[in-house]
């Protein structure tokens, strides 16, 4: 292609919904996110060395950029009352470099990327990747915001103390130990699988959320929180697999994502100070039905964020 027909391609960027769309929700890669004007800074990191299920959730952040460009079309995002891009400024830095096989780099390398941004005065959507990037994450915002409440989707309670040092069911089992979250002021929603109860953490299983309205299950959450920063991470596989079978270890009898969805414009009000969506494993989806359901929770956690701004 001549130099001219680029030229002619580079003056229309909204020609093709998928030409050129690197970033998410279309945003052109930015490399130096901390002294850009960006107030969200959009991260992947391509690990799943900690997966015990079926390994895949490295190509999530890729699939989740890639279906992103359904939803950049919409000038406001239904049924929000405003456009993002009114509200805030989005900057989506590319994935996190590190040796491939190498995890505790990953950990070091993930840890130092989140505090340098949120020294920056950066709040961070991060894209995995395994659920275990969330424990560098935690690490990385307890340095700002000291001990957190956590809003934590799941199948699984990720409190188990039986793993290896890198294992994505163990994050919230060491957090509240390293004095990152408080449990007592954090809950689990959507939990289906064997837990304890012994570290405090509130516990909304799937049954119990499946037949409590989206009000109840809101006000719960809001209450438990109280005016704690609010980390919140999103497992995809608190989803049932009819909505995100493309993921690493699923489990029958979820939410739905209309109900996830409905939960999170709820939730406006909390002090929402970092946010992730992990664990999508795009060999296993099927016609991107997990990678959108990932990306379409990610646009309205961006929506929470903004609402409050």
């Amino acid at each position: 292609m001549s130099n001219n027909a680029l030229a002619t391609l580079a003056n229309y960027p909204d020609y093709s919904l998928y030409a050129n769309a690197f970033g998410f929700l279309r945003q052109p890669l930015n490399f130096t996110p901390h002294t850009s004007d960006a107030d969200v800074v959009i991260t992947g990191v391509p690990f799943d060395m900690a997966t015990t299920g079926r390994s895949g959730s490295r190509m999530g952040p890729g699939a989740i950029r890639q279906v992103s460009t359904n939803l950049a079309w919409e000038g406001k995002r239904w049924p929000w009352t405003f456009s993002l891009t009114d509200k805030i400024r989005i900057a989506d830095c590319g994935d996190l470099v590190f040796d491939s096989g190498d995890a505790a780099q990953m950990c070091e390398r993930l840890e130092k990327h989140a505090t340098s941004l949120i020294e920056h005065g950066k709040t961070l959507l991060t894209f995995g990747g395994d659920h275990f990037v969330t424990l560098p994450l935690l690490r990385a915002h307890a340095k700002k915001y000291g001990k957190m409440a956590l809003i934590h989707f799941d199948a699984h309670t990720d409190t188990y103390h039986l793993g290896s040092q890198y294992d994505h069911g163990t994050m919230f089992y060491h957090a509240p130990k390293e004095g990152l979250i408080d449990p007592h002021h954090s809950i689990q929603i959507g939990i289906r699988t064997e837990y304890s109860n012994k570290l405090g953490f509130n516990v909304l299983d799937a049954a119990s959320a499946n037949d409590q309205s989206v009000e109840q299950i809101v006000e719960n959450i809001k209450q438990t929180v109280g005016d704690l920063p609010v980390y919140l991470t999103f497992d995809i596989d608190c989803l049932d697999p009819a909505f995100a079978p493309g993921t690493g270890t699923p489990v029958c009898g979820g939410l739905t994502s209309d109900k996830a969805l409905k939960i999170i414009r709820g939730l406006q009000g909390i002090n929402l100070i970092g946010m992730d969506v992990v664990e999508v494993a795009p060999a296993y989806d099927h016609a991107e039905i997990t990678a959108l359901a990932a990306a379409t929770l990610a646009v309205d956690l961006l929506h929470l964020w903004a609402s409050e701004r």
